[in-house]
């Protein structure tokens, strides 16, 4: 399918070619497909699936180098598939966690089959027809959907978490967000190459790129994606365009610069943020300590604040460092690290669906209503 096809042309109102499921597949719970099931996000999505205990009465895997290859869910050896308008119309989510490329082929493809796509890649989410979706913060959007949901980028969702709450009280002026994300951001082959970067250089051997451009092992690059013609890397203006999106402020002035770090799991950003009035770090502490899926860690006199090494493996975003920011009277300053494999992928993922089927929002629900 070619990539200027207009979404709203393929995400027709849900009709007769739909296919509908018999009454014993609804009775044993919802039926999905985790495309991209054996990458790094697609395990973890797994392994989430299994802790939440989301009502899955059936688990299809696909990938598209793995077909054939067993994985245990919940107990059960599934093979790996190929990927079918067949297998697609058996199944109410189509989890998709692959190349963007590969959700532009699958996502609208799975829609025509009559499964609800939730999807990891940037492919559509400055779709107008895709709502683009954290749950603690704009769960409503998904009453909007005509088929597929969005994921943001890893590092967008940790930022809007934190954003939201403030701007309910106080509403936000301006945001600057430096990352440091983590090599598993981009996938497993990464994290092995800093791995025997890291034992090379140890071991007094040269350091062999071949992920990145330059050696991640010791070493900070300020490039994530490539550079567009303003300056600033598609990463950064994913950060930009989705955080708008999300927050629904088409006009926020965002900043962001992305820089990819010798750490395995967990992305980090330094955040600065102009409100419209005068805020205490201690107002602020209350804030974002009742927000939903936020953990507030600031006790810096202490040493007590978020990390990356503390994050991996935890759902929620983490705060800390707040204070004041000393260039703007209206302006506070924050610490916020997150698994961007969890919140930043798979969590989210299970999340949407949890919202999906609560509010009654799977296609075969809207055809009955």
């Amino acid at each position: 399918m070619a990539d200027h096809c207009p979404l709203h042309q393929i995400l027709r109102p849900f009709g007769s070619q739909v296919t509908q499921w018999t009454m014993g597949q609804r009775m044993n719970g919802h039926s999905i497909a985790v495309i991209g099931a054996t990458g790094a996000v697609g395990r973890v999505f797994l392994r989430i699936l299994e802790e939440r205990g989301f009502a899955a009465g059936s688990v299809r895997l696909c990938g598209k180098n793995s077909v054939g290859r067993t994985m245990s869910v919940n107990g059960r050896d599934i093979t790996v598939e190929e990927v079918t308008p067949e297998l697609l119309s058996q199944v109410d989510f189509a989890f998709i966690s692959a190349t963007t490329e590969v959700s532009r082929e699958i996502g609208p493809l799975a829609v025509q089959q009559g499964a609800l796509v939730i999807d990891d890649s940037s492919a559509f989410r400055m779709d107008a027809d895709v709502p683009l979706v954290v749950p603690e913060v704009n769960a409503e959007d998904l009453l909007e959907h005509r088929g597929i949901v969005s994921i943001p980028n890893c590092s967008t969702t940790p930022l809007v978490m934190v954003l939201k709450p403030l701007n309910d009280v106080n509403p936000v002026q301006r945001v600057i967000a430096d990352t440091y994300q983590s090599v598993s951001g981009t996938g497993a082959a990464a994290v092995e190459e800093m791995k025997t970067q890291s034992r090379d250089v140890l071991d007094g051997r040269v350091a062999k790129p071949h992920v990145y451009p330059h050696q991640i092992a010791f070493n900070a690059l300020p490039h994530i994606d490539d550079f567009q013609d303003n300056g600033y890397s598609n990463e950064e203006m994913k950060m930009v365009r989705e955080t708008r999106k999300i927050l629904h402020l088409p006009d926020l002035p965002v900043s962001a610069t992305c820089v990819r770090v010798p750490v395995a799991v967990g992305h980090s950003e330094a955040v600065h943020i102009e409100l419209s009035h005068p805020m205490s770090p201690e107002d602020v502490r209350e804030i974002l300590g009742a927000a939903p899926g936020v953990t507030v860690l600031d006790d810096p006199k202490a040493a007590v604040y978020p990390m990356p090494i503390d994050a991996e493996g935890k759902d929620d975003v983490f705060v800390g460092r707040i204070r004041r920011d000393l260039s703007h009277p209206n302006g506070i300053t924050a610490w916020i690290v997150s698994d961007n494999l969890r919140k930043g992928a798979g969590l989210n993922a299970i999340q949407i669906a949890e919202e999906v089927v609560k509010r009654g929002l799977l296609m075969t629900d809207r055809r009955k209503a």
